[in-house]
């Protein structure tokens, strides 16, 4: 997923993050995933559900890298992070399309729609006209 913060300290006063999260019901599978990546962590989300969470930019960078020949139904998603990643901002409108790629994977994601939030439209009431 795709997560635009305010952030004070960046020249346009917003961030940009990936987050890699997997939810299962056996938590011995993200153990071993954590284990094997030396990435992310874990936590018990609700009764039996548990997530591992990677928020670390360069560790996402990486495990992208391993995932995506591998991947699927998440493939376009993943694609999709990569860019986001990999793209630096140097404009307002850069942050713009930034903002709008991060909504077009936000859509993407079926389990996020109670969480979907249009980064485009937050970013352009941010933004003065005149950059």
């Amino acid at each position: 997923m795709a997560c635009i913060e305010k952030h004070s300290e960046k020249m346009f006063g917003f961030r940009v993050r990936i987050y890699i999260k997997i939810t299962q019901n056996d938590h011995k599978i993200l153990n071993w995933c954590k284990g094997i990546t030396k990435m992310g962590g874990i936590r018990n989300v609700r009764n039996k559900e548990h997530e591992w969470l990677v928020r670390t930019q360069e560790d996402i960078k990486i495990l992208l890298g391993w995932l995506i020949p591998y991947l699927r139904i998440k493939k376009k998603q993943a694609k999709l992070a990569k860019i986001i990643l990999n793209t630096k901002i140097k404009s307002a409108k850069g942050l713009l399309e930034i903002a709008e790629l991060a909504d077009t994977l936000s859509k993407l994601n079926v389990r996020s729609q109670g969480r979907r939030k249009n980064f485009a439209i937050m970013i352009k009431e941010s933004i003065s006209p005149n950059d």
